[in-house]
């Protein structure tokens, strides 16, 4: 590498989370760290210092030392400092060794050893590292140095440690799959460590608990109190002895013991103080119920800032501020620390809202359907606790088996994706997201990005994370009542049983119409209905068993279905008449379902008031309306299949040369950015292997004269200007020119679409196979997605487009395009010859490494595309450029983003 004065990357300032969950602060180190520096190594024991220098140092080797960390960054020097309430306490650091690696120092304060801060140091240092060209970290740790060999063992497999001359010479890869699988493991331990004292407690206080019903926080009080807490319970006012029945203190200063969690509910202008004594009560965390701060004006959005800021430096974890507060149903706890109006059964639900009344809604539905949750937490602003914490708490939390959110806004969606994809192949995760504009107004104007808008994304990212997205409220609430409990069905066949026919046709209806199939029953199924329920209206499925049906027919005849493994899911319709007993009916089931615990089973009762709203032992839902259970049953049907895939890999793929596409971004955000001219973009996608049509530019009528020549005709003469989208609407686009005359004429016509000086773009006709589009859109939250659709002029009329978030895996390629509405056509629709769809899937896979690599691709467009049996090449293609900076991050355990 050659040594460069002005870095490409610098290490970033973040918050991150300490093993034990504490909260640590890294940044670049200063030049006006010296001092600290110095007393961090001075102070430290000689043990600690040997270790590091493998000798006790002397004064002047300290201070060369200090000043080496001092020196200013450059792509071959990193130093990163690690603050614990304004105080260093390590510093990691890398230099030039060889070629592209470069040799790492670590130094951790004695006092704060044990607790992860080294392997975040290193972890950090090697993303830094990576981002600058090194791909290998190395050093020499002495054998005793256990602690510097474990961080270097933990932070991936990839990590080698070899004695030599005494010493170990260790080597860390700075980019490897297993270690961003380690650093997920690492912070979700971390996570969990940190949001403990918030859901875990042994002892809260509430600050603003007043002295009359009514008030926020008195109320917080009385439900934290009447649900039983089992830790210890104080409330802080200082004019009252008790409030509600629970013993009063001044301040949070004159607490008879240590609290976890303080919930705060005072006006926002106190509410910093009051962190402030929390934090010297030893408080790991803390909800504010206030409003007045980053939902208001420009003061709360600076209070709420000073509110973080105290809170990271204290290593508090905040939940709010402006929420409805927290519960947790753990028998051990029985925390509810919120004022919502009623508490919700126990069960296997976790909840997060942004939304107080949705919260409300939530816990209401829940008390009213006996669909128990483990855990609710109003995020309110976000200004710490995000639902990214609270899904790596819950990730390995046993009391939790299925995830609900609300969501108005991400805040790392990136992350988001990474960690619910893994989530959800362990339980549940369904969300409701508002429609409201994430990412504001895109900048672009091509086929890809128009048609990109904010909630496409979001379905992108739900659709591979396997998010079970609700439209609405109810929606979600209904899915989560069979998600919970219930086993997954095994597939898509469903029966319906009822004593009601029109409500077993509009139930048969919904189902087709969501996917799932209502398969006619074979014919042993058929003998065996006829036998237990000869009086029904036909043995077919749906069932009819009539409005007549007794108890034990329509028993006898559920579990034969039951039985008979022709179904996946079975749906059970009873509808109140004065001619049948509903709760004789509901008796006799019971047990039916509760002897096919593995079969996925709901129920629909119309017409009896006061139906319990579950059946049997093992609380199979009922709802009230046909369609509600199976849009349910639809959900827990499109989760288990995306369960039963595998996960895909990603492929290593030939011919690329990043680092030369890499050096045409650079030159062309040197020159301004915006829309390349074709030779550029026609460099960077030569280097990922995508496939062009041949092309030559034009600047005069003559020269495309003797580029048709050159090719051949018949021709294709297109307009150069690279800001120019929709050419064939302007006059920009010629086809099928057959001589010299006719590209003469055509010539000033279609340039003139365009800014002069641009001149034209000279093709060879090509013809045969089916028209497709790709391309790229970036979005600075949510990264790079790759689109694929059917293309050509009628792009935007069909809209048959899939999107997809990188990475692409292989499965997601073939996913893609299967996906689209006109996929039969590259199959061999109506005796056409089939495209190579393996190439097709190459391509996607080529765009979407592209895409991983440069982020500075703000938007590609690659219309048409055609598709053969021979392969495929794209005959038009325009890129645009857009620095991609101070972007979240999928993996750094990182708190700046919430």
């Amino acid at each position: 590498m050659t040594t460069s004065t002005v870095p490409r990357h610098c290490v970033t300032t973040v918050d991150a989370l300490t093993a034990d969950g504490g909260i640590v602060h890294l940044r670049p180190v200063r030049p006006d760290d010296a001092p600290a520096l110095s007393a961090l190594y001075r102070c430290s024991s000689a043990d600690g210092l040997r270790m590091r220098f493998f000798a006790a140092p002397s004064g002047s080797t300290l201070d060369d030392e200090v000043h080496r960390l001092c020196e200013p960054p450059t792509n071959e020097h990193q130093a990163i400092a690690a603050e614990l309430a304004g105080s260093i306490v390590g510093v990691a650091s890398y230099e030039p060794y060889d070629g592209p690696r470069a040799e790492f120092a670590i130094f951790i304060d004695d006092a704060q050893r044990g607790r992860g801060i080294g392997t975040l140091l290193l972890e950090h240092l090697a993303d830094t590292a990576r981002r600058c060209g090194i791909t290998h970290l190395v050093g020499e740790v002495l054998p005793g140095n256990t602690a510097m060999l474990h961080v270097a063992r933990d932070l991936t497999a990839g990590s080698r440690a070899t004695l030599h001359d005494g010493l170990f010479d260790v080597a860390v890869p700075t980019e490897d799959e297993d270690a961003q699988r380690a650093i997920a493991d690492r912070e979700r331990h971390a996570e969990r460590a940190s949001l403990r004292p918030l859901l875990r407690p042994s002892a809260v206080a509430v600050v603003g608990a007043g002295r009359h019903p009514g008030g926020t926080g008195h109320e917080t009080l009385r439900a934290l109190r009447e649900y039983g807490f089992t830790g210890h319970l104080y409330a802080i006012n200082p004019h009252a002895d008790t409030i509600a029945g629970v013993p009063a203190h001044p301040s949070l200063k004159e607490l008879p013991g240590p609290v976890d969690l303080v919930v705060i509910a005072v006006p926002a202008p106190m509410v910093v103080p009051v962190l402030a004594d929390a934090a010297a009560a030893g408080a790991r965390a803390a909800v504010v119920l206030s409003a007045g701060f980053g939902e208001s004006d420009g003061l709360g959005r600076t209070r709420q800032a000073e509110l973080v800021r105290l809170a990271r430096d204290h290593g508090i974890r905040l939940v709010g501020p402006n929420c409805l507060g927290v519960l947790s149903t753990d028998p051990e706890v029985r925390l509810n620390a919120s004022f919502a109006p009623m508490v919700p059964p126990a069960g296997g639900l976790a909840v997060a809202s942004q939304s107080g009344a949705v919260g409300i809604a939530v816990i209401e539905h829940a008390a009213r359907t006996g669909c128990g949750l483990s855990a609710f937490v109003s995020l309110g602003n976000k200004a710490d606790v995000s639902g990214n914490d609270l899904l790596a708490y819950w990730f390995d939390d046993p009391a939790t088996t299925a995830i609900a959110l609300y969501l108005e806004s991400f805040g790392n969606p990136r992350k988001f994706g990474r960690l619910v994809r893994a989530l959800s192949r362990r339980k549940p995760v369904l969300a409701v997201k508002s429609g409201r504009s994430i990412a504001g107004k895109r900048a672009g104007a091509s086929h890809t990005a128009a048609a990109a808008v904010p909630d496409v994304t979001v379905d992108a990212l739900f659709a591979q994370a396997g998010v079970v997205r609700a439209e609405t409220l109810g929606d979600l609430l209904d899915a989560a009542r069979l998600l919970t409990d219930q086993p997954l069905p095994a597939g898509d066949r469903l029966a319906v049983v009822g004593n009601a026919g029109g409500l077993n046709i509009l139930a048969a209806d919904a189902a087709e119409a969501g996917h799932l199939r209502v398969p006619a029953p074979s014919a042993d199924l058929r003998q065996r209905l006829t036998t237990v329920a000869p009086g029904a209206a036909g043995h077919d499925n749906p069932l009819d068993l009539g409005a007549g049906a007794t108890p034990r027919v329509f028993a006898d005849a559920v579990g034969a279905v039951a039985a008979s493994g022709e179904a996946d899911a079975v749906l059970l319709v009873l509808v109140a008449t004065r001619a049948n007993d509903v709760s004789a009916t509901l008796a006799a089931l019971a047990p039916i379902v509760d002897a096919h615990p593995a079969l996925t089973i709901a129920a629909v009762v119309i017409g009896a008031p006061g139906t319990p709203p579950t059946l049997g032992r093992r609380r199979v839902p009922v709802f009230d309306l046909p369609e509600r259970a199976v849009r349910a049953l639809r959900h827990a049907a499109r989760y288990a299949a995306w369960r039963r895939e595998p996960l895909g890999g990603w492929p290593a793929l030939p011919d690329l040369d990043p680092d030369t596409a890499r050096a045409c971004a650079a030159e062309g955000l040197a020159a301004g950015g915006g829309w390349q001219p074709h030779e550029r973009t026609a460099r960077i996608l030569t280097a990922y292997g995508i496939p062009l049509a041949p092309a030559a530019i034009a600047l005069d009528a003559d020269a495309a004269v003797a580029a048709a020549g050159r090719f051949g005709y018949p021709v294709a003469l297109k307009c150069a200007d690279p800001e120019l989208v929709h050419k064939s609407d302007t006059g920009g686009v010629r086809l099928g020119l057959t001589d010299a005359d006719q590209v003469r004429s055509a010539f000033a016509g279609v340039t003139a679409a365009g800014r002069p000086g641009y001149g034209a773009v000279v093709q060879p006709m090509l013809s045969g196979g089916v028209e497709l589009s790709c391309g790229i859109v970036h979005d600075p939250l949510f990264g790079s997605l790759v689109m694929a659709g059917l293309g050509g002029v009628h792009t935007d009329l069909l809209d048959d487009r899939v999107f997809r978030l990188v990475p692409l895996t292989d499965l997601d390629a073939g996913r893609m395009w299967r996906a689209l509405r006109g996929a039969p056509l590259l199959t061999g629709y109506r005796g056409s010859p089939p495209a190579d769809t393996a190439a097709v899937e190459d391509l996607l896979l080529r765009v979407g490494r592209l895409a991983e690599d440069l982020p500075e691709v703000a938007e590609l467009d690659l219309n048409p595309v055609l598709a053969g049996p021979a392969g495929v090449v794209a005959l038009d293609a325009k890129l645009r450029l857009h620095p991609a900076t101070g972007e979240p991050d999928p993996i750094l355990r990182d708190l700046r983003r919430p």
